[in-house]
């Protein structure tokens, strides 16, 4: 492990990546204990407390905690994702978007520029409805959170909270362009994992205490080890299709003949639907919370995530991201006309569009089986927790996540050591060719 470790710091400019990632993260997570001005922080903690396994106590994990102590980060990241979403399903059923995803580089700049736009907007329209829901909100013996609530406040609120997400919007951007992994992923990873040490010390607490046994301790930790192993196991899965190459002649040459496969991950959208799916949950779900009207609080007690009709919605946006996410990344047309251009085929299968339905067919099979794998994870774990009334929420969507950018980082910092390292790697090996 301390010889990774050396071999990672070795390399001056995986060095300098990993210090200035970890760097980004640090400016992030001290931008989280900075509190938004005209709020009453101990009213709005004892508000909270009573938000714990709730569709609000999720949104609070996934910011690190900045909305629950209402901080300029209080929005999170969540306003750029719901702004993501929309620029790729205009991508899929608006044609301008489309032509502009097509034009390489360039197209792609514009569509960042629209997506920064959108997440400016969305975060508007989220901080004005957080800005009144708190001006309605009371701790338990009726003190308001917000001493002196009127228009200077609900301006303040939105600008505080607007600049905040900008701000994570363009951490995000430097991580990614400077540093090492994807820069958005590893904020929301970061905000999970620093809810981590306080869960586990509360735990302890509990036990101690007797208000949980040690039979359910070692429950949740065995289903969360069964979990990781799942996610690593499922996300490795490949389905294989086998592509032979026919001989061909170039030059005073024979080419070909020669026999591969093309990989199809089980689960080729990664984290991205569960967390696609959280955020369009999240945004009328938290609006219903903070407004005082009765039909619409019944609505937002049915959306947390132990009640089935959230549950059930989850599964659903689960399903189709995987579905959607797959058809946006992965062209089955543009991926058998490669092969045929490059003198392959699947054997029984005619070159050309009867290859694209195959793999389209072979496809929406595994994506389907990734998209139940997906929507199991985030799921039963979160029923199975909070039917054995834990305290605190850290179910399958927060695993996923940890897990899944975890080893995209790890991978991605592996691709770095062989590339800047090549010669360390192959110390020993004879090659053909090569002289001592």
């Amino acid at each position: 492990m301390f010889a990774f470790i050396q071999n990672i710091f070795s390399i001056p400019e995986l060095r300098r990546r990993i210090l200035f990632t970890l760097g980004m993260l640090a400016v992030y997570r001290v931008g989280c204990h900075v509190p938004t001005p005209g709020i009453d922080a101990s009213v709005l903690a004892k508000f909270f407390e009573g938000t714990q396994g709730t569709l609000l106590g999720l949104v609070s994990a996934f910011t690190g905690g900045a909305l629950k102590r209402m901080t300029v980060f209080a929005l999170g990241i969540m306003p750029y994702i719901s702004a993501s979403i929309i620029l790729q399903l205009l991508t899929v059923v608006f044609e301008p978007v489309e032509r502009l995803a097509k034009e390489g580089e360039q197209g792609r700049k514009t569509i960042t520029k629209w997506t920064r736009y959108g997440t400016i907007i969305l975060s508007v329209i989220q901080g004005s409805g957080i800005a009144i829901g708190l001006q309605t909100m009371t701790g338990p013996a009726g003190e308001p959170v917000v001493p002196n609530p009127g228009t200077g406040f609900i301006l303040l609120t939105v600008i505080t909270l607007t600049a905040g997400t900008a701000f994570i919007m363009w951490l995000g951007e430097q991580i990614t362009e400077r540093g090492i992994g994807n820069g958005i992923s590893l904020i929301i990873f970061a905000g999970i994992v620093a809810n981590m040490p306080s869960a586990l010390v509360n735990s302890v607490r509990l036990m101690k205490t007797g208000e949980i046994t040690l039979f359910i301790s070692l429950l949740i930790l065995i289903i969360m080890a069964l979990a990781v192993w799942a996610i690593i196991y499922m996300e490795r899965a490949q389905r294989r299709i086998p592509i032979h190459y026919a001989k061909r002649v170039v030059g005073m040459r024979n080419v070909g003949g020669q026999t591969s496969h093309l990989p199809l991950k089980i689960n080729m959208s990664g984290v991205i639907p569960p967390i696609f799916a959280s955020s369009i949950i999240m945004f009328p779900a938290t609006v219903a919370n903070l407004v005082d009207v009765p039909w619409v609080q019944k609505i937002a007690s049915m959306m947390t995530p132990s009640h089935w009709l959230y549950n059930l919605f989850y599964v659903a946006f689960i399903i189709f991201f995987c579905y959607f996410y797959t058809a946006v990344t992965f062209n089955p047309v543009d991926v058998a006309d490669n092969i045929k251009k490059q003198g392959g085929f699947v054997p029984g299968i005619r070159p050309g569009s009867a290859t694209a339905e195959y793999i389209d067919t072979v496809l929406g099979r595994i994506t389907f089986a990734g998209a139940i794998y997906v929507s199991a994870v985030c799921v039963l774990p979160t029923l199975l927790i909070s039917n054995l009334n834990v305290p605190f929420y850290f179910g399958g969507t927060s695993l996923l996540i940890i897990v899944g950018v975890g080893m995209d980082t790890a991978s991605q910092i592996e691709s770095h050591l062989i590339s800047r390292s090549y010669e360390g790697f192959m110390k020993g090996v004879s090659l053909k060719g090569r002289r001592g």
